[in-house]
């Protein structure tokens, strides 16, 4: 049974809108990416949103966090599409999948900074913010849908098993319809945690760069209604793997990750050589770079357009898969001449890894994209590739 994404909610680093975000992208803009002092003891560069976002009112708020908020500024955007498909199938057909791996914790980290200058928690603090399964009970309670609603959080991997979760409740006629998607803001927890691995970068990130260092982390929201009512977009196929190499490094070989890119393809029905535009996992990490090249080379060889977007919207962990495949569904329905997303870092390219067709700024596919794959790898080897397709 194909199944169809039919609207797309998102905000990153890259923009607050549809339109603003596939614009910046094109463009190769990573202004998006900014220096702060506000999550560590250092200066670093993060993919922060900076526009105003909705308030969550008294009603909910034990929801009341960053995370959720970006949650309903997504929502925001798919808003019509949601209440439709509530009317057409009912509030208990319509299920809802989400990923995250920070969820409501810098909530926490305010608290608790709070209790340590004052000797109490700050009144409006519940630690219902921070639990991962927030963002799903939160949109569940504010629709007032009665689906199943649940978040998945397998670090970066996380929003991209929320589509195979997703699929699964629509093919067991558990569900007409799933809100899917994911969210990550940023947090002190998450910048101290890959500062302490040495995987931070010490200026913008350089995705496949000669120099490449680190990640910059980001923050994003993205949403899509998937149903089986036709609509824009396809999702045709999933394919998943784990290698449980090492806890945070990749393995060297990409053989799991190679098999994850292999079975969505067959699961999409597709060729390599059918694939127009690939969007890499891409963190600008010395291994992770290495290890995808490879693996991506031994599919796709080196004609299969494909870049990484975190040079212009960071690294937005959970959230990345999500937001990614969000970047694919506005190459197949905003862009008839073919456009691609540049692989930016502002660096040589690294002739010691494997040969890929990185995308060039300004470059063009010459026509209209019909098929995209994106990758997302996580901690512990958590492997994820999801293909669509213009429908």
């Amino acid at each position: 049974m194909t199944l169809y994404l039919n609207d797309l909610g998102l905000l990153c680093a890259a923009g607050n809108s549809r339109p603003e975000v596939i614009k910046r992208l094109l463009a190769g803009d990573r202004s998006g990416l900014i220096a702060t002092d506000a999550f560590g003891p250092t200066t670093t560069i993060v993919g922060q949103i900076n526009s105003e976002l909705p308030g969550i009112g008294p009603r909910y708020r034990i929801y009341n966090c960053r995370n959720n908020q970006l949650l309903l500024a997504a929502l925001s955007q798919i808003r019509t599409t949601v209440d439709r498909m509530i009317g057409k199938f009912g509030a208990g057909r319509v299920g809802i999948v989400l990923g995250t791996s920070t969820s409501g914790v810098r909530n926490t980290e305010l608290a608790l900074a709070y209790q340590a200058e004052h000797g109490a928690l700050p009144e409006g603090f519940h630690y219902k913010q921070q639990q991962m399964g927030a963002g799903a009970d939160f949109l569940s309670e504010y629709l007032g849908v009665t689906g199943p609603a649940y978040t998945i959080s397998t670090a970066c991997s996380s929003s991209g098993k929320a589509f195979a979760s997703a699929r699964r409740l629509i093919n067991l006629e558990l569900c007409d319809a799933v809100i899917v998607g994911g969210a990550d803001s940023l947090c002190r927890l998450t910048i101290n945690g890959f500062a302490a691995l040495e995987s931070l970068s010490t200026g913008y990130c350089k995705p496949f760069g000669l120099h490449r260092n680190g990640i910059n982390i980001g923050e994003a929201a993205s949403l899509f209604v998937l149903s089986k009512e036709p609509g824009p977009v396809a999702l045709l196929g999933i394919g998943a793997s784990s290698d449980a190499y090492h806890f945070s490094a990749p393995d060297p070989a990409g053989t799991a990750v190679i098999t994850a890119m292999q079975k969505a393809l067959h699961d999409a029905g597709k060729r390599p050589d059918e694939v127009d535009y690939l969007n890499l996992h891409g963190t600008a990490t010395v291994l992770n770079d290495a290890m995808e090249s490879k693996a991506v080379n031994a599919v796709f060889g080196n004609q299969t357009a494909a870049s990484s977007s975190k040079g212009m919207t960071g690294h937005t962990l959970g959230a990345a898969a999500a937001l990614e495949l969000g970047f694919c569904w506005l190459l197949l329905t905003e862009k008839e001449d073919g456009a691609l997303i540049p692989n930016i870092n502002d660096d040589e390219p690294d002739t010691g890894l494997a040969p890929l067709h990185l995308v060039k700024n300004g470059e063009s596919l010459g026509r209209g994209i019909q098929v995209c794959q994106s990758n997302s790898f996580a901690f512990g080897g958590n492997n994820l590739s999801i293909v669509v397709a213009r429908a």
